[in-house]
């Protein structure tokens, strides 16, 4: 779940992205090899996913003249989008599906490595599309398309065998670590406003730039709470050799969405191929490779409510 498309002056520069597998930190807190955060499938074979010919014929000329589908993506959101440990290619289910719906789409997928916050306001000019773990929400549909696909929650996550004893119920006292720019950060802020408001202990909300640095900062015992999405959370789990576990169930499920331009014929387009995807079963292949099938939607539906 990332942060809202509130501040739409973001500059539109895309950034090349250091690789952030939880075995990329410098501390080794993680205590996870180079192998073990390696890509936890084989790459996405789109050779078996066929041309859905009635999404073809609702492309745009310019993308199927030009034979590619553009998508902007924020790579360091492991296990939906980050790089691999050679740390420049893209792997994760977003990846898979981006790759799977060009395919559908009879295109090559080109996949380029952005700042999350420039990725929407590029839409449309610099890119086609956005795949990058979108949250739908109001803010955004406002000035873009979306089209659902999974529905994910938010989750916590503290040291294995919770030796700070923190509780899922309340949070104050405790020191929250999560990545910048995600919807976690707006939602640990009123946290943080509440326990002030209510005379509690303060919450110390630590921000890092991706989730394998706010992980690793909660293994090494600076941090006490890891706030994510729930795919991130088991993955983080995995990824750490259990140094990591879940607090609580799963809460505040929403669907996530494509990013396309508003009233666009590639947000007809995308929505038909990945309806296709749907219901050929592609889509639940890539998610289940990844974990992440229990989230599948069975409509793509476009700015759902």
């Amino acid at each position: 779940m990332r942060k809202p498309a509130l501040v739409m002056i973001a500059a539109m520069t895309a950034a090349s992205l250091s690789a952030c597998t939880y075995a990329s930190q410098e501390t080794g807190a993680s205590g996870a090899s180079s192998a073990d955060a390696a890509a936890t499938t084989d790459a996405f074979d789109v050779t078996t996913v066929a041309v859905n010919e009635d999404a073809v014929a609702l492309l745009p000329a310019d993308i199927a003249d030009r034979g590619t589908l553009r998508v902007g993506m924020e790579t360091s959101y492991a296990p939906a989008e980050y790089l691999d440990v050679d740390g420049t290619t893209p792997i994760g289910y977003d990846v898979d599906i981006a790759a799977a719906v060009a395919a559908a789409l009879g295109l090559e997928v080109d996949i380029q490595s952005a700042a999350f916050d420039s990725i929407i306001p590029g839409i449309g000019t610099k890119y086609d599309a956005g795949i990058s773990s979108f949250t739908i929400t109001p803010e955004r549909t406002e000035v873009a398309d979306m089209t659902s696909y999974l529905s994910v929650g938010e989750a916590f996550a503290v040291a294995a065998g919770n030796p700070a004893g923190i509780s899922a119920d309340d949070l104050c006292g405790a020191t929250i670590a999560l990545q910048t720019g995600t919807i976690q950060q707006d939602e640990a802020l009123q946290m943080a406003a509440d326990c002030e408001a209510a005379g509690k202990d303060a919450l110390e909300i630590l921000p890092f730039d991706s989730n394998a640095d706010a992980a690793t900062n909660v293994v090494g015992g600076k941090a006490d709470v890891l706030f994510a999405d729930s795919p991130i959370i088991g993955y983080a789990v995995t990824q750490t050799g259990d140094k990591l576990e879940q607090l609580g169930d799963a809460f505040a499920t929403a669907p996530q969405g494509v990013v396309t331009a508003q009233g666009s014929e590639t947000t007809d387009a995308i929505a038909a191929a990945l309806q296709g995807l749907m219901d050929d079963g592609t889509l639940k292949s890539i998610l289940d490779a990844w974990g992440a099938a229990d989230g599948m939607l069975t409509t793509a539906e476009v700015n759902p409510a």
